[in-house]
């Protein structure tokens, strides 16, 4: 049996290396599933693989997408969680292995599995993958954040977007900036108390106050190197900034004096490498939070598998306010 999937066999521009082909349909081996896609949640760590900026293929050919949504469509030994036909959301499935969600069916491990709610579509689940897992872990890992004070940097961002979702959920107080009053409305669609236009204010001014000179508890950041002084300014002493992005500046040097006389500590998240232990706590919690709120899910564009290139060009041009997504 064959299956129709995007492909690339080695690394350069969407429109040279990007195709759609047909494939063997995966069979699962031990603690395996393949699921039969309905959508694909595209995410810019897609892009930069294709592109060769961020590592080395692990085969001669790989399938993008991490994130995704669909039905169990088989199961391997061992698999006892899962039954044929049942919803499911998918992610991790393009990191180290060629076996991504761009795909009618994937080839996943148990774990890169979770059950998807009645109440959320197939494009919804796809959303639910990288994205708001890294907002959970770049928010939690220091603990709850009942009272505390969260500046979500890049409001309008996919991860920022969630991030202030689940930051109020945990019961912050958020600050968030954005550069224009489209993204404005869209951090406060989110959820977020105080939106500061970086373009136009003076953010060190606004947050001290907004926060009566306490300064915030964290910052999650999207541009580490952009804003390393910055955050060095408008953290408490003892705040945390976590960063699970930059645009530029990948080295760097620190301002040492200002963030060592606060004790700030810096924070680095990649959701790829987390721990079992550590990512079955997102899950759980993400899981509490789709139980007692429906999540404000932003879908910018929606291509077909045959559009897949539109669909890496869509995410490149940096014009998006919201995920892409591919509907299988």
């Amino acid at each position: 049996m064959m299956m129709k999937a995007a492909t690339y066999h080695g690394f350069g521009k969407a429109i040279d290396v990007l195709k759609v082909e047909q494939l063997a349909l995966p069979r699962p081996g031990t603690k395996q599933v393949v699921v039969k896609m309905a959508s694909c949640g595209m995410n810019p760590s897609d892009t930069k693989l294709r592109s060769g900026t961020s590592r080395a293929l692990t085969d001669s050919w790989q399938i993008p997408g991490s994130d995704g949504a669909g039905t169990i469509h088989e199961v391997g030994d061992g698999v006892t969680s899962f039954q044929i036909g049942q919803r499911v959301w998918v992610f991790n499935a393009a990191f180290l292995r060629p076996h991504g969600t761009a795909a009618e069916y994937c080839l996943l491990e148990d774990w890169m599995v979770v059950p998807l709610s009645e109440d959320l579509s197939f494009q919804e689940g796809a959303c639910l993958g990288i994205p708001v897992m890294t907002a959970h872990r770049c928010l939690f890992s220091d603990g709850d954040l009942q009272g505390k004070i969260v500046l979500v940097a890049g409001g309008a961002g996919v991860v920022a977007n969630y991030a202030i979702q689940l930051a109020k959920w945990g019961g912050a107080t958020v600050l968030t900036t954005v550069s224009s009053d489209i993204k404005a409305e869209h951090a406060k669609r989110a959820g977020a108390d105080f939106v500061l236009n970086y373009k136009t204010e003076d953010i060190v001014q606004r947050v001290n106050e907004i926060t009566n000179q306490q300064g915030v508890d964290r910052v999650i950041e999207v541009d580490f190197g952009a804003n390393l002084h910055l955050n060095a300014q408008i953290l408490k002493p003892g705040g945390t900034s976590v960063m699970y992005a930059y645009v530029a500046a990948p080295t760097m040097p620190l301002p040492i004096g200002a963030l060592m006389s606060k004790n700030i500590t810096l924070k680095f998240t990649l959701i790829y490498t987390i721990t079992p232990e550590q990512r079955e706590t997102i899950i759980s919690d993400i899981n509490k939070w789709l139980a007692v709120k429906k999540p404000f899910f932003a879908i910018a564009e929606e291509f077909s598998l045959d559009q897949v290139v539109d669909s890496h060009l869509a995410i490149e041009s940096g014009n998006k306010i919201g995920h892409v997504i591919i509907n299988i």
